[in-house]
């Protein structure tokens, strides 16, 4: 056969030249079967969870083929009391939570203004949570991100997300009739569906946030316990697959991870891409359209929002 006739371009290296004998090949198109079922227990002030985002957004960017994700909220300030709420963290009143929450925040990178501890204390993190819980029963995907946005709200922006006009305000720029959403998280109902969600995270042995547990077909599963890097998932992953190795995807553009998530952290894209802070700049200049974006800087820390 002549090889002129068997000739092809590599996408990747740009090469052209001989396509070598592989000119047929059977190829599978199903997605992965999805065996593993995931659970994040958190909480909406969970200030851990929120230094944890960049890492699981890779995490389920690259190997959310293999699981299901289901988020599940564990309850982590019913109200101020008498008594000290986490003594583990020298946490007794709403004041103490702001030196914590600072040094999460300068240690990860991940801006947490904590100011509000002083002035304007969130009474609960039940409102935010039962307001998710409503979303949820609607839109699973939505309730993801109105989960989101009141965490930029409270650690970035330092608003008081157990606040009615606040907890509103996100939910109608999700597209939504915040009104009536958080009236109905104040039914008896909306409880009713916390409640729910607290007897699933004691099933799944949660005692901390975040945890992750996932589960395979067999009912085995592995349990991961505080902020981890990103090998931790993946190894807990490949257990409970029963699986040597596991073919990660291809991270999104960047464009297209802006386009999705509206607005990301210079850690964010640090983690998703393997950079350096001070990469951060030239990489967004090169990947993204000058039209398409903001930069703008909080607590110290450039973030990148869409126009």
């Amino acid at each position: 056969m002549n090889s002129k006739n068997n000739m092809m371009c590599d996408l990747e290296t740009g090469v052209c030249g001989s396509a070598g004998d592989e000119g047929m090949e059977m190829i599978d198109f199903n997605q992965p079967k999805k065996t593993i079922n995931l659970y994040y227990v958190t909480d909406p002030i969970c200030s851990h969870c929120w230094a944890q985002e960049p890492v699981l957004r890779r995490f389920e960017e690259q190997y959310g083929d293999n699981f299901t994700f289901h988020t599940v909220m564990g309850g982590l300030l019913e109200k101020w009391g008498d008594g000290p709420v986490d003594p583990a963290n020298g946490i007794a009143k709403p004041s103490d939570v702001a030196g914590h929450w600072r040094e999460v925040g300068e240690y990860t990178r991940m801006p947490i203004d904590g100011t509000l501890w002083y002035d304007n204390p969130i009474h609960s993190s039940y409102p935010p949570s039962i307001v998710f819980k409503v979303i949820q029963k609607q839109n699973e995907a939505l309730a993801r991100v109105f989960l989101r946005r009141v965490r930029e709200a409270v650690f970035a922006f330092n608003h008081n997300i157990a606040e009615k006009s606040i907890l509103v305000e996100i939910v109608n720029n999700l597209g939504l009739n915040g009104e009536a959403i958080v009236k109905e998280a104040e039914l008896p109902s909306g409880q009713q569906l916390l409640n729910e969600d607290f007897v699933l995270a004691a099933k799944l042995g949660a005692r901390g946030f975040p945890t992750i547990v996932m589960i395979n077909e067999e009912n085995k599963g592995v349990k991961i316990v505080g902020a981890r890097p990103l090998e931790y998932y993946v190894a807990g992953l490949k257990q409970v697959l029963d699986s040597e190795t596991l073919q990660p995807k291809q991270q999104p553009a960047l464009s297209s991870l802006l386009e999705k998530e509206k607005l990301l952290f210079s850690k964010e894209i640090e983690v998703m891409y393997d950079l350096e802070k001070a990469e951060i700049n030239a990489f967004a200049e090169k990947e993204l359209s000058s039209a398409s974006y903001q930069v703008r800087e909080i607590l110290g820390e450039t973030y990148f929002v869409t126009k």
